[in-house]
């Protein structure tokens, strides 16, 4: 062990060579207004160089191929830092595997430098995937919080639409395979509704539509059962009942190409239609 003398001369010594050139040895810091997701935070030693939020979609792996998922992205990369000790692709799995687990989440995939998990959150779907580059001296987590993006059409739009064109699509949002109107979409239901107090002498019918995955007469069960859970809701704002009516298409009139994740979310809609 050093003695008292020895360890006052260390500890100048260490004094001296932090004043004198340490200061270049300081943690890169993050790019400029990015942070971690505050559901899953970063790895040891690793600083954020990039980063980007907004509605899109992204690519997660899954066994046998990829799955496109839509919502909120939340995309930030991360490198280590220089003379860091540097975690194997596996540590940087199981830590957000671990993470994801954590939050009553699922693992999809977990294979070499590719990890796709899904956790429930506040009834939404959020996807995490994660790739790691150069033996794992950089990596990517993608985040998507799953949900349409909001629809901001007013009462006054509704009419327009519907004096023009005899009826108007609403991408209202439902909770997954079921007939309950997301809290998101409420907002639109309610305009409908507005829509119809303002305008007494008005009488639509509410049309659901489907994309093609899954059993067609599934589909148009589901249809149905989504455009009645709309009629309900605006018969509970005050309308009469009298002035409606509900019928459901599943998937026998798309307005999209049902090949692709953008045609399909545009088939997913609620019709108001001009009687």
């Amino acid at each position: 062990m050093l003695n008292t003398a020895a360890r006052t001369a260390l500890a100048f010594v260490v004094f001296l060579l932090g004043s004198a050139g340490f200061a270049a040895a300081q943690p890169p810091t993050d790019a400029e207004n990015c942070k971690d997701h505050p559901m899953f935070s970063r790895m040891k030693n690793y600083t954020i160089v990039n980063c980007e939020r907004n509605f899109d979609a992204a690519e997660f792996a899954i066994p046998g191929g990829t799955k496109t998922v839509e919502g909120q992205k939340t995309e930030i990369a991360y490198a280590l830092n220089e003379d860091s000790l540097m975690p194997s692709l596996l540590q940087i799995r199981r830590n957000y595997g671990a993470a994801a687990k954590s939050l009553g989440g699922t693992l999809i995939y977990d294979e070499e430098g590719q990890l796709t998990a899904r956790v429930s959150k506040g009834g939404k779907d959020v996807w995490l995937g994660v790739e790691v580059y150069n033996g794992g001296r950089s990596y990517t987590l993608t985040v998507i919080e799953v949900g349409a993006m909001t629809q901001e059409v007013t009462a006054s739009d509704m009419l327009d639409a519907l004096n023009k064109d005899g009826f108007i699509a609403l991408h209202i949002t439902f909770a997954t395979g079921r007939a309950d109107i997301e809290p998101a979409s409420m907002p639109l239901v309610d305009e409908i509704a507005r829509l119809l107090k303002n305008n007494a002498d008005l009488k639509v019918a509410f049309e659901g539509h489907t994309d093609n995955v899954g059993a067609a007469a599934a589909n148009k069960t589901l249809s149905e059962q989504r455009a009645g859970a709309v009629m309900a809701a605006v018969v509970k704002s005050g309308i009469g009942p009298a002035r409606l009516s509900a019928a459901g298409f599943g998937q026998e009139k798309p307005v999209a190409d049902n090949r692709t994740e953008e045609g399909r979310a545009r088939n997913r809609r609620v019709e108001i239609v001009k009687k």
